[in-house]
């Protein structure tokens, strides 16, 4: 049975080593599809789709089709060039930047980002603020007619609205003085 064995593995062996392996060409027709290396999104050939391809193509290449596309479709080679990405996107841990410009290099590109930063930094602040005061009405709800405890929980909320009133005030002024005064293309609009 042993011999069957190294037989069959043998023979197996020196069939894969010694087969002639045929390689075609690729045909230069107008209807063959290339692919390119890599795209912008991370994803390349003959390698696993990274896990946040889907949101990053559809941020860059909307134009290739909704959830579940072809994965080689943002590979694509037309006219002997990759897909060209939408202009002025790029898309970031922050999600999808949109600047709603040509590119990154036009003017009012770099107001445009530090709008949509802005909008991330305010988002992130309310929602902090908003777990603050729900943190200082548990303490106050607790207090149990502490006075100790009611004065903290009432600090805690008074804290967490003066921060809110803050965020909101330096985002203002920032919009004002780049937008209203200084003209800087790319501000004031959300």
């Amino acid at each position: 049975m042993r011999k069957v064995f190294f037989l069959l593995f043998f023979t197996l062996v020196f069939m894969g080593f010694f087969q002639e392996h045929f390689v075609f060409a690729q045909t230069t027709t107008p209807a063959a599809v290339g692919l390119a290396t890599c795209d912008l999104c991370g994803y390349c050939q003959d390698s696993r789709v990274p896990g946040n391809w889907e949101k990053c193509r559809n941020c860059i290449y909307p134009d290739l089709g909704g959830v579940g596309a072809e994965t080689n479709s943002s590979l694509t080679i037309v006219d002997n060039n990759p897909i060209t990405p939408k202009p002025g996107r790029m898309f970031t841990m922050f999600g999808c930047i949109n600047t709603k410009m040509d590119s990154f290099e036009s003017d009012g590109a770099a107001a445009s980002v530090v709008q949509v930063l802005l909008n991330v930094i305010f988002s992130v602040a309310g929602g902090i603020a908003f777990l603050y005061i729900i943190y200082g009405s548990f303490i106050i709800i607790s207090s149990q007619a502490n006075p100790e405890r009611l004065n903290y929980g009432k600090r805690i909320i008074l804290g967490a609205i003066i921060g809110v009133i803050f965020c909101v005030s330096a985002v203002f002024i920032v919009n004002l003085i780049a937008g209203g005064i200084l003209k800087i293309p790319g501000f004031g609009s959300s």
